[in-house]
């Protein structure tokens, strides 16, 4: 498995920057509170959040990528039955607005 980046430089700096500044944060909270399980859960993310921008690669934007692509979702409005306002002097068809 080659791992290409998928995310753009403006949102890898934005993740790092906002990984540092959550790790910032609970770093700050752990030196008051440190057997707060919580705090650290959070430190995991923001590091994460680090990694993801450094490398340049988010698995979930991989895994939705993936997943978009296996779903085809053209639709064929030609079999639809539209309602269809008809004036029967004119012949012509207006569609029908509900609003």
């Amino acid at each position: 498995m080659v791992l290409r980046p998928n995310i753009g430089i403006i949102n890898a700096l934005i993740r790092i920057t906002c990984g540092f500044t959550v790790l910032a944060w609970v770093t700050s909270k752990l030196v008051k509170r440190p057997f707060r399980d919580s705090y650290l859960v959070v430190a995991f993310l923001a590091a994460m959040k680090i990694g993801e921008g450094i490398l340049r690669y988010c698995p979930l934007t991989a895994l939705y990528d993936r997943y978009q692509d296996d779903y085809d979702y053209e639709y064929d409005y030609e079999d639809d039955d539209f309602d269809v306002a008809v004036d029967y002097d004119t012949d012509e068809g207006e569609a029908y607005n509900p609003s």
